[in-house]
């Protein structure tokens, strides 16, 4: 008797184990950009004008499109830049990225670096382009390297082109300045 009932607490014991529930996937936390976008558009390219004039091209892997068509977010963003006359200017790539038709502010998350033609780079986690005012700006951490000097810092302001930057924070720097601009 004792043998029958160890048989079957045994059996019990195995079927109750083959009836757990084995590991279920995730479950997303939030609601993805996707559930709430008027449109998803994938291997995006545009062309990025100022008036009629081509300013540069901007690729991206995905772009989610809000707010009646005027802010765009989007993922793996790269922005080749232009001046007037069509040559290169620089350079952006980020993780991430949203443009606002509206405020005219372009920002960047996520590994942004931005190089411009003449060699110089600025590293940082989130970057700020308002294109009204024509300002670059970050209030994180960052890393501009042009040649032999290095500027580091949290937050800056910038023109642009990277000429003159306003460190907020911590500014620091190493390096030989062999001339002041004229500016």
């Amino acid at each position: 008797m004792r043998r029958l009932v160890a048989a079957a607490s045994a059996i019990a014991v195995l079927a109750a184990s083959a009836c757990r529930k084995g590991t279920e996937p995730p479950v997303a936390r939030t609601a993805s950009l996707a559930d709430s976008a008027e449109q998803v558009l994938y291997a995006v390219h545009s062309v990025l004008t100022n008036k009629g004039i081509q300013r540069g091209d901007m690729t991206a892997d995905t772009a989610f499109v809000f707010d009646d068509q005027t802010r765009f977010v989007f993922r793996n963003v790269h922005v080749n830049f232009t001046k007037d006359t069509g040559e290169p200017n620089g350079t952006m790539r980020a993780d991430s990225g949203q443009y606002n038709m509206r405020t005219q502010v372009l920002e960047g998350w996520g590994n942004v670096i931005i190089t411009t033609t003449d060699g110089r780079r600025l590293t940082t986690p989130q970057l700020r382009y308002n294109q009204a005012a024509n300002l670059v700006s970050s209030d994180t951490s960052f890393v501009l390297t042009d040649k032999d000097r290095v500027q580091t810092g949290i937050g800056f302001n910038s023109d642009p082109n990277l000429n003159r930057v306003q460190v907020m924070r911590a500014a620091k720097g190493s390096g030989v300045i062999t001339s002041f601009p004229d500016h």
